[in-house]
């Protein structure tokens, strides 16, 4: 039996390295990698210097695994999917279609009291289908929609909660970075995920439309309607539909080809890739300079979450070496108030971590170390779980003080919009996040029902 004070120190001084790591500035890489190999200095130097039992993590031999499990990170065919899903996303990024869409949205619903507010969710909802990269999302709605809204005499924190919110929902909503790293993280189906998120997904969209509609309808003056008006007309309606095609096509084509078995989801990557490029070729947009820097960005993206990853291997193998996930799984069984109150308490948990940490390495540092007590000793289905878990960990990016989507719209917002009405503007996006996590809970058939309706 390893001695278990001993252990809860280590653990507990990890956790808290890390975070204070983060804190000073330090990339979140070096800050596990660095946690590890100092901590496994020191549960070693224990060991062999003051004879305590630090359960696996004996020798350096106990620390090499390192190598193997690294190598299968490398090779993993399911992460392949990331730098083409990442690819696409740019690429639609430089193709216009955000323009496009948003013009002709404009043009149809900017003529009504907060139409422009409506059209903005519309475009997120099909950007987050057919990108799935939340920064180029937010920026292009921000640089695209702000000044649009603000000219119109939109409320700043209405324009800036909606803006942040629409373009967040590329994390949930299917093909979605996030789905794919968990997946592989708890060895799940990438397909069945995507179809668990789907209809939650969609369902938080639309809750956003009609949160902005009852409020522009209690208070016209937060959205006005344009002064000058001009009829709708059939050519304005056609112009409309056929922006909406192209990422339509491409989302009917990826998600599709994965639904219908056609393709694996990395196949399906490859798909949106190329379809990515076929629109920005079609759109005129194509060159050898935006193929470059798409190649480019792709390359930094996929290296930086890579790099996270292997550092996150690192962090949970020592954690795991010392006992960390027994812990963990103790501490949790210790909570009150039954299984529900463990989700619960993880959620929690969840959410306050991401007023401070990036999904990333929530994701990779306490999903995997959670997630086998849910499923393996509470007997949770484990897409409810992870749709659940991920909804709840949706708010990192629109959370002060370390939420990336308020930076990216800060940053690519005109001077007048204030940080402080960014932070008043997403607290109702907030809080409706908060409330699907609860329907989640409470009917976990808004989950389970489209992945059973298809591999049932």
């Amino acid at each position: 039996m390893f001695d278990l004070a001993v252990n809860e120190l280590l653990v507990s001084g990890m956790l808290l390295s890390f975070i204070a790591l983060l804190f000073l500035g330090v990339p979140v890489v070096w800050s596990l990698a660095g946690v590890s190999f100092g901590t496994a200095l020191i549960a070693l130097g224990l060991h062999h210097y003051a004879g305590a039992d630090t359960h696996f993590l004996d020798s350096w031999r106990d620390y090499s695994i390192i190598v193997p499990r690294i190598w299968s990170i490398v090779e993993n065919g399911v992460l392949v999917a990331l730098p083409l899903f990442v690819f696409m996303g740019l690429m639609l990024d430089q193709s216009g279609l955000a323009e496009t869409l948003m013009r002709e949205f404009a043009a149809t619903l900017g003529r009504f009291s907060g139409g422009l507010a409506v059209a903005v969710i519309l475009i997120g909802i099909l950007l987050a289908a057919s990108t799935g990269i939340v920064g180029a999302s937010v920026v292009l709605l921000t640089t695209v929609a702000m000044p649009i809204m603000l000219e119109q005499g939109y409320d700043r924190r209405l324009a800036a909660g909606v803006i942040a919110s629409a373009g967040t929902l590329g994390i949930l909503i299917p093909p979605s970075i996030m789905l794919i790293i968990m997946a592989d993280q708890l060895a799940l189906s990438v397909g069945e995920l995507f179809m668990g998120a789907l209809v939650p997904g969609i369902l938080l969209g639309l809750s956003y439309l009609v949160y902005v509609v009852a409020a522009v309808s209690l208070n016209p003056a937060l959205a006005p309607r344009p002064a000058n008006v001009t009829l709708l007309t059939a050519r304005g309606l056609l112009r409309t539909f056929l922006a909406v095609m192209p990422p339509l096509g491409l989302m009917v084509a990826v998600l599709g080809s994965i639904f219908a078995g056609i393709a694996t989801p990395t196949e399906a990557a490859g798909i949106g890739a190329l379809g990515a490029t076929l629109l920005a070729f079609a759109n005129g947009r194509l060159s050898l300079t935006v193929l470059y820097e798409v190649a480019r960005r792709t390359t930094l993206t996929t290296s930086f979450i890579f790099g996270i990853f292997i550092g996150a291997t690192a962090f949970a193998l020592v954690m795991r070496a010392l006992g960390g996930d027994d812990i963990i799984a103790a501490g949790l069984h210790s909570i009150p108030f039954g299984s529900t109150g463990v989700v619960v308490t993880i959620l929690i948990f969840a959410f306050i971590a991401g007023f401070f940490l990036d999904w990333l390495e929530i994701t990779l540092i306490f999903l995997p170390l959670v997630g086998p007590v849910v499923i393996g000793d509470l007997g949770y289905d484990p897409i409810w779980f992870v749709i659940l878990f991920s909804v709840a960990l949706q708010t990192s990016f629109i959370t002060p003080p370390v939420g990336f989507s308020l930076f990216y719209l800060k940053g690519a917002a005109p001077s007048e919009v204030t940080t402080p009405e960014i932070y008043k503007g997403i607290i109702p996006f907030v809080i409706i996040q908060l409330l699907i996590v609860v329907l989640i809970i409470s009917r976990p058939e808004v989950v389970t029902w489209l992945p059973q309706l298809v591999y049932d």
